[in-house]
């Protein structure tokens, strides 16, 4: 009787030096592989920042098998790079076409087809690694999070910052008491967005080498218009700073000062459009809302505001205090401030008019304690304790968070039976959910409060509708 076993249990059973073999249906021969085997994996996206995989996987040692993209002249270069992958333009199909020959699933679009692709090869049994902002909105982040718990794969949000040593040093000096009490946090970018913006509607001509129905992905069809591929410009297709910076910037807030605890511990759906199968609810735990309101340029349905304010305010987690957290995007143009944040630091920020004139602190956060300050980098890849003086000679406390191989190697890894990575999507479906909430309050109108567990807005009804969207037919989750 000849032994069949599924590729991605084999590659971890061998990954953990385990002698047995699974024996399962929907299989490979087993002996066909050796323990080393490397991960097969496909990559949705290759232009822009996923270009960088094309490259990246390959040196971890790893294969790429497949490759996808809706714009064939941005990635002829990545196309060209790996001549033995096979070439596709609908991720769907080459999923349902390659399913035993896929491994792991790279996605690296723009932010609205983050979720599709990540919960259609989750649910086929591939490890995924998606780009940030995770998704595009606060319901996808909690799907993606339940449907990784559910299939049981390997994940990871690709904010590259966590695997440094500098974001763990920094979480665990904060998590250690080192600041005192921090009551009082300062995130910012100086980036902004793009204010009022009429909606395209003049109909140009389809370029030969863009599918623009894949393109559009989940959104509502409209014709084509070149103006719409300057997505980051558009509530509908992208995240604005908070996805985009936010995800890295405030990560070591929400890892130091225990945020994501608020959370609910088991990744499950509390509204009533869960279509997720049941896997294993505990009873709802108590109500612990948090509360952000947002200051603006302008309010805008379809673009994101020039500038704008949102303060978090969160309350005790564990032996933490309650803690107010203000992010500010859009540099000189928000009110007030940078003079604030200069005045705590003792020195200029480099906003490309001070000190080397380079934009070295363009993104940034910094907490304020009872007993000192930390100031991170936009990344969150570097430190420093302030005020210098207090901290010269400083030791930093005994680990208590892993040293990472490295961002996507944490991932091959966990791909292969290792520890899970550190942003996996159980982590950094929350996170996502911190930093989407803000782009909702930039809608709003006063305060908003929001209740994790139940993932709901309880003050405002209408602000619920913004925690989702809906999708075109043939695009669900």
């Amino acid at each position: 009787m000849r032994s069949r076993v599924n590729r991605r249990a084999f590659l971890r059973n061998t990954a953990l030096g385990g002698a047995g073999l699974l024996i399962l249906k929907d299989s490979r021969l087993a002996f066909g592989y050796k323990a080393n085997e490397k991960l097969n994996v496909a990559l949705v996206g290759v232009a822009g920042r996923g270009s960088w995989f094309v490259g990246a996987i390959p040196r971890l040692g790893e294969n790429v098998v497949a490759m996808c993209d809706v714009n064939e002249r941005k990635a002829e270069g990545a196309f060209k790079a790996i001549p033995k992958a096979r070439k596709f333009n609908d991720f769907r199909r080459m999923l349902d076409e390659m399913d035993k020959e896929i491994d792991a699933v790279v996605v690296a679009t723009p932010d609205n087809t983050h979720a599709v692709a990540s919960a259609r090869a989750m649910k086929m049994g591939k490890g995924v690694l998606c780009e940030k902002p995770l998704t595009h909105d606060v319901y996808e982040a909690r799907s993606l999070r339940a449907t990784a718990a559910k299939y049981k794969v390997a994940t990871q949000m690709g904010n590259q910052g966590t695997a440094s040593r500098g974001f763990r040093e920094a979480a665990e000096i904060i998590q250690a008491g080192v600041l005192g009490e921090v009551r009082e946090v300062h995130a910012w970018n100086t980036g902004g967005g793009a204010g009022e913006r009429p909606r395209p509607t003049d109909v140009h001509p389809v370029p030969d080498y863009l599918h623009w129905d894949l393109w559009l992905g989940p959104a509502q069809y409209r014709p084509y218009n070149s103006r719409w591929l300057g997505w980051h410009t558009w509530r509908d297709f992208a995240t604005g700073n908070l996805g985009n910076w936010a995800s890295h910037t405030m990560n070591v807030i929400f890892k130091g000062l225990r945020l994501d605890s608020l959370w609910p511990a088991k990744a499950w759906h509390r509204h009533p459009a869960d279509d997720l199968e049941d896997t294993g609810r505990m009873p709802v735990p108590q109500k612990q809302l948090f509360s952000l309101q947002a200051e603006v340029s302008g309010y805008h349905k379809d673009t994101f505001p020039k500038w704008e304010i949102v303060r978090y305010d969160f309350p005790a987690r564990r032996e933490m205090p309650p803690v107010r957290i203000n992010w500010y995007n859009g540099g000189g143009r928000a009110p007030g401030p940078r003079g604030k944040i200069e005045e705590m630091m003792g020195r200029r920020l480099d906003w490309g008019d001070a000190g080397e004139k380079r934009w070295q602190d363009h993104a940034g956060c910094l907490l304020v304690g009872t007993k000192g300050m930390l100031h991170s980098t936009g990344h969150n890849t570097s430190y420093t304790l302030l005020p210098k003086d207090k901290f010269e000679g400083f030791e930093v406390p005994e680990s208590s968070l892993p040293r990472s191989r490295g961002h996507e190697r944490e991932w091959v890894d966990a791909c292969k039976g290792g520890p899970a990575a550190m942003s996996n999507f159980d982590y950094a479906g929350p996170l996502a959910e911190f930093v989407l909430l803000g782009n909702v309050a930039t809608q709003f109108e006063g305060k908003i409060e929001f209740d994790p567990a139940a993932m709901k807005i309880v003050n405002i009804a209408k602000a619920n509708e913004a925690l989702r969207r809906e999708y075109r037919k043939g695009w669900s989750l």
